[in-house]
């Protein structure tokens, strides 16, 4: 037991900054989408649904893992338990996601869309379901297979938030704006 608690002890500074990062990120993104309701585009509550809310959800995901390996557990199993289910719910949400990205028509989406809002959240959260199966025979491993997916889910996060953002002002705004000049022709 001691041994366990040892090897999460020494994550302790990592989930420390990981979650103090995906807490302030879900700050930012309600400001971000507080600024962009001022003139939500056409179908923007579909593309919300599969671009906006998986971001939150990946921060959350992030958050809740930084809180959960700081909780003085008696075994690893306990935390392996909730991560595992973290991670099970995880990849089924990955997958309503994706339907949700094919349904949607205020957007299409590229590559860099399904890998970034599909691929690679699948993969992260499938690590932290089976990181939840190895804890209780590798600890140390799993703690490395939990750190990664992760550090991944802030990453996919903070990319997703740029992303967004990025369309909303390069892309949406000035659709706006041109169609503002063709009115007023």
């Amino acid at each position: 037991m001691n041994v366990i608690m040892s090897e999460i002890a020494k994550w302790d500074s990592f989930y420390v900054i990981v979650g103090s990062a995906a807490g302030a990120l879900i700050g930012l993104q309600f400001v971000v989408l507080t600024l962009i309701a001022e003139r939500p585009p056409v179908g923007g509550a579909e593309a919300g649904a599969a671009f906006g809310s998986p971001t939150i959800v990946h921060f959350g995901a992030t958050l809740f893992v930084s809180a959960l390996l700081h909780v003085p557990w008696q075994t690893i199993i306990s935390a392996a338990t909730l991560w595992g289910l973290l991670g099970f719910s995880g990849v089924a949400y990955t997958v309503i996601v994706t339907r949700r990205m094919r349904k949607q028509a205020a957007y299409k989406p590229v590559f860099e869309d399904w890998l970034s809002h599909g691929a690679l959240p699948l993969f992260a959260y499938a690590i932290l379901a089976l990181s939840a199966f190895a804890a209780p025979s590798y600890t140390r491993e799993a703690l490395f297979g939990v750190g990664g997916a992760t550090l991944l889910l802030l990453f996919i996060g903070i990319h997703n938030s740029w992303d967004s953002v990025a369309y909303h002002v390069f892309v949406a705004k000035a659709n706006m704006s041109n169609e503002h000049r063709d009115d007023t022709k």
